[in-house]
This record gives structure tokens, sequence and C-alpha cells, in this order.
């Protein structure tokens, strides 16, 4: 048994839309696939920047713990420069203070080297001035005390003396 044919205006009909609802299908396909492919994207920078963000607090993670030891590091320099009754007891204090030091230059330390510098507000601090016609201007004439950056990074502004001139 054949079944009867639709007339024409029937299918015609019909397959505009079928046509019509392929086409939307499509559309919300491609849609789809779009914010797909953007929060697939989206997911990829996020886990980057949290990478960068974990590595740089782990490298930074002992900043504090290294600022907390600068007065100890400061009280071995004043006490080097202290006049020393015993010669042992001199290169005692001397050999404590490399090992602190080369410890902490090792963990990422830097000094800060001001004296004949030009002062640079960012790493300086300057908590006294001087008229000075033998240096330049805005130069660092003393250091009261050292400076130091950590990784890069300012960790204590050094307390410098700044030559000026009138």
């Amino acid at each position: 048994m054949e079944t009867p044919a639709a007339p024409p205006e029937e299918t015609a009909s019909l397959i505009e839309s079928l046509t019509a609802e392929r086409d939307k299908a499509l559309a919300e396909k491609e849609e789809l696939w779009d914010r797909f492919v953007r929060k697939q994207a989206e997911l990829e920078n996020f886990r980057k920047r949290m990478l960068r963000e974990k590595e740089e607090v782990l490298q930074f993670a002992a900043m504090e713990s290294i600022r907390s030891l600068l007065p100890v590091l400061d009280d071995f320099e004043r006490a080097l420069e202290a006049p020393a009754e015993g010669e042992d007891y001199r290169q005692g204090i001397e050999l404590i203070y490399k090992r602190l030091y080369d410890t902490l230059v090792e963990a990422g330390l830097t000094p800060i080297e001001s004296v004949g510098k030009k002062f640079d507000p960012h790493s300086h601090q300057a908590v006294d001035t001087v008229n000075s016609e033998e240096h330049k201007d805005h130069t660092v004439v003393e250091e009261y005390r050292r400076g130091y950056e950590f990784k890069g990074r300012l960790l204590r502004p050094a307390m410098v003396k700044v030559a000026v001139r009138e």
C-alpha cells in the first residue's frame, strides 16, 4: 500500500519549517561552542594566574622572617664597629655575623649601596641633610642604617644623610 503524496504546498512548508529548525539548532550549537571555548580559555587563564600567585607567595614567604632578622644583623654590625677587648671575642662575633649575613644573602637579601649615590626616595630615607660644596647636590654622604632588598623588592630603606647645596 502506497502512502498518498502530500500536496506540494504542504511539502514546501514542511521543508521550510525543518530548514528553519535546523538553522536555529546550528546557530544554537555555534553559540554554545563559542561559550564553551571562551570558558575553557578563562579556566586556563585562571589556572595560570593561580600558579603565578602561588609561586610569588612561595618566593616571598620568607620576606617577613628576614625583615625580623635585620635588627640582629644591625646589632652585629654595631658590635663589630665597637672596640673589642679580646681578639678571639671579635673573631667570634665576625664569624657569627658572616654566617648570618651569608645565609640571608643566599635566601635573596641584597644590601642597598648608598654612600656616594644619588638620593633615591624609593630606596633611601633621608633623616639628615648637610650643606656641602664638595659633594654633588642630593648625594648620600653618610649611611646611618643600611637598607636592603629581598629578591628585587625593597625590604627596608636605608637611613641616610644627604648633601644639599644652597
